[in-house]
């Protein structure tokens, strides 16, 4: 699995943190951090994470 996110369209809503904390991270200076490769037995939270934001900043390739 692949994760991307789309800085320009990113306002750092944290949705994706707070639908998967151990692979999305709003950073001190508001900017997401995230796992791009996270494993697949991760893939629900992360689909959870990447259909939670708002703005359609995040992307998952399977």
């Amino acid at each position: 699995m692949r994760v991307s996110v789309d800085r320009d369209l990113c306002v750092a809503h944290g949705q994706c943190e707070y639908n998967d904390p151990d692979h999305f991270t709003i950073n001190d200076d508001g900017e997401l951090e995230l796992d791009e490769n996270p494993p697949d037995d991760s893939r629900a939270s992360v689909v959870r994470a990447v259909s939670a934001c708002p703005v359609r900043a995040l992307t998952a390739e399977y």
